[in-house]
C-alpha cells in the first residue's frame, strides 16, 4: 500500500517523497482529500509548528489529560499526561461512511440480541453456534443477570467499535472490525475536543469542506440514556457514575456530565432505600432513574460482587433487578466483547438477523482449539497474539517487531494456558499523513466510532481516530504512545 494510502490512491511500487511539509505533487490524491492536500502544500513549517504548540497549550489549560499508572522511562511515576493531538485530519468520504454506518448498526444490534439471549433463552448456545462453555464459563458472564428484564432489551447503550482499514500491496484497503468495546468504552470526549480544536485553529477549512458535525453527540447520548429509563420514570433523572478523579478517564466522565447537564456522582453519593436508588444532594435525597456508569462490574455493588469495593453502591443490584433503576451499559455486557467471543460475531449476525455481515472481522485463530494453536505456535513471528481479557495494548505480542527471546517467552505462556489467547495476522494497516517532529510522515491509524442504542440506534458521523505516533508502530493506544486526530466525514 502507498505510505499515505488514506490520502493517496494505493499503487504498487509508488513511493512517497516525504518532505517536511510535502509529497510528490503528481501523486494520485484520493478525490475526497484533494482540497485539503492542496491547502496543506501551501502551509509553512513555522505555521504548523505554532498551531501545534497552541493546541498543546489549550489542552493543558482546559485539563484534557488522562491518568497513567506506573513509572515512565526515567523511573518517575506520572499521574497525568496529554494525549498528543495531530493537526492533520483523517477524512472519510460519504459513500464509505454510509457502508461503515450500516455495518456498525448491524453489528451492535446483533451483539445486543446476543446479550439478551445468553441471559435468557440461550438459543444460540442450544443451536451450537457458539460453544456453551465459551460463554457460561467466561469470566465476564454474570449469572446474577439471568432472567433480568432490561428496558428495550438493550444491554450495550454505548458501544465503541474499533475499525481498521487494511489491504494488500497495490490494492484499495477494506474496513475490518478489530475489536468490540461494550462495557465502558472511552474516548468520545477526545473526538469532540479534537473537532473544537480544529475549528479554532483552522476555521477557514470548514468553510471549504462539507464536514458532518459531531457537536450534538452529548444530546444523542442523553436521549439514548433517557430512553433506557425504567417504565415508571416519566421524567428520568440521569447521572454519570465515576470511580473518581484518579481514574484514567476522569476528564471524560466530568466532561460528558457537564455537556449533558447531569450530575457527576461517585458511589458514596448514592444509596438504596426501599428498592430505589437515591442521590445525596444539598436539597435532600433525589431519586435516580438512569446511571451511566463508568465503573467496572466488579466494583458496582460490594454486596453482589467485590465486598472490598468502595467505588460502588451497596444493594444497587437489588434495585436494578427489581427494575427500579437502569444501568448503562448493563451489567454483564463484557461477555460479548471478550476477545474469545469476537470470532463468533459474524455468526451472531447471521443467526439473529438472517443477514450476511457488512463489516468483516480480522481473521482470528482461537488458541483453545488444537489446530489453531499448532498453527499459531508455528507462526508466532508473523502474528499478533492478544490476551482475551487484555486491553490498552498490553498483554500482546506483535511477532514481526519482537525479538526471538520475546517470541520464545510468549510461546511458553500460550502453551501454559492456550484458552487465554487469540492470534491474528499482521495487517497492512492504513496510514495517514501525520505532523511529527520531522514534518509530515505516514503513521498507522484506527477508528473508534461510537454507537448509541436506546429505542433506536444513533451515531455521530465519524469517531475517534487514534494514531500510532512512533514510526512503524501498530499500537495506537494512548497508554502506549498513541495520539488522536480529528475525523472528518464529508457530507454528500
Amino acid at each position: 500500500m502507498h505510505p499515505f494510502d488514506e490520502m493517496f490512491e494505493s499503487l504498487a511500487g509508488t513511493t512517497a517523497n516525504v518532505k517536511p511539509l510535502g509529497y510528490e505533487a503528481d501523486s494520485p490524491v484520493r478525490p475526497h482529500y484533494r482540497g485539503y492536500a492542496k491547502w496543506l502544500l501551501q502551509q509553512s513549517e513555522d505555521l504548523m509548528r505554532s498551531r501545534r504548540e497552541e493546541a498543546e497549550m489549550i489542552f493543558r489549560r482546559v485539563g484534557i489529560t488522562f491518568a497513567v499508572y506506573g513509572a515512565n522511562d526515567e523511573g518517575k511515576t506520572d499521574t497525568e499526561r496529554l494525549i498528543p493531538f495531530d493537526l492533520i485530519p483523517r477524512i472519510i468520504p460519504a459513500n464509505e461512511w454510509e457502508v461503515l454506518e450500516r455495518g456498525l448498526v448491524q453489528r451492535v444490534t446483533a451483539l445486543n440480541r446476543f446479550l439478551h439471549d445468553v441471559y435468557h433463552e440461550q438459543e444460540i448456545l442450544k443451536a451450537g453456534v457458539i460453544p456453551a462453555e465459551q460463554v457460561l464459563n467466561n469470566a465476564q458472564f454474570r449469572a446474577v443477570m439471568q432472567g433480568v428484564a432490561v428496558p428495550n432489551q438493550i444491554y450495550s447503550h454505548i458501544a465503541g467499535i474499533d475499525i481498521v482499514r487494511a489491504g494488500v500491496e497495490g490494492g484499495r484497503g477494506e474496513y475490518f472490525v478489530l475489536e468490540d468495546n461494550l462495557r465502558v468504552p472511552s474516548g468520545v470526549s477526545y473526538m469532540l475536543e479534537d473537532r473544537k480544536m480544529m475549528m479554532r485553529l483552522f476555521p477557514h477549512l470548514f468553510a471549504s469542506h462539507r464536514v458532518a458535525p459531531v457537536a450534538h453527540y452529548p444530546d444523542l447520548l442523553l436521549e439514548a440514556l433517557r430512553e433506557s429509563r425504567p417504565e415508571m420514570a416519566d421524567n428520568p433523572t440521569v447521572v454519570v457514575l465515576t470511580p473518581g478523579m484518579y481514574n484514567s478517564a476522569y476528564f471524560e466522565h466530568a466532561f460528558l456530565a457537564q455537556q449533558m447537564g447531569v450530575e457527576l456522582v461517585e458511589g458514596q453519593d448514592l444509596f438504596v432505600k426501599d428498592g430505589f436508588v437515591f442521590m445525596r444532594t444539598t436539597r435532600g435525597p433525589q431519586r435516580v432513574d438512569v446511571i451511566y456508569r463508568r465503573v467496572d462490574d466488579d466494583f458496582l455493588d460490594p454486596q453482589a460482587f467485590r465486598p472490598d469495593s468502595t467505588l460502588g453502591c451497596p444493594d444497587l443490584m437489588k434495585a436494578y433487578r427489581q427494575g427500579h433503576v437502569s444501568i448503562c451499559n448493563a451489567v454483564g455486557t463484557g461477555v460479548a466483547d471478550d476477545k474469545s467471543i469476537y470470532p463468533y460475531v459474524p455468526k451472531m449476525i447471521e443467526f439473529y438477523l438472517g443477514e450476511a455481515p457488512i463489516l468483516q472481522n480480522v481473521p482470528t485463530y482461537i488458541c483453545r482449539e488444537r489446530d489453531d494453536l499448532e498453527y499459531v505456535m508455528a507462526n508466532l513471528k508473523d502474528l499478533v497474539v492478544k490476551e482475551v481479557h487484555g486491553a490498552g495494548g498490553y498483554g500482546m505480542l506483535i511477532g514481526p517487531s519482537s525479538t526471538s527471546a520475546e517470541i520464545e517467552s510468549f510461546g511458553k505462556a500460550i502453551r501454559a494456558n492456550p484458552a487465554r489467547y487469540i492470534a491474528q495476522p499482521t495487517l497492512s494497516l492504513s496510514s495517514c499523513p501525520t505532523y511529527v517532529e520531522s514534518g509530515v510522515a505516514p503513521r498507522h491509524i484506527d477508528l473508534r466510532p461510537f454507537v448509541l442504542c436506546g429505542k433506536q440506534v444513533r451515531m455521530a458521523p465519524g469517531g475517534l481516530t487514534r494514531v500510532a505516533l512512533n514510526e512503524g508502530s501498530l499500537v495506537v493506544n494512548s497508554s502506549q504512545g498513541g495520539g488522536t486526530k480529528d475525523t472528518w466525514v464529508l457530507e454528500a
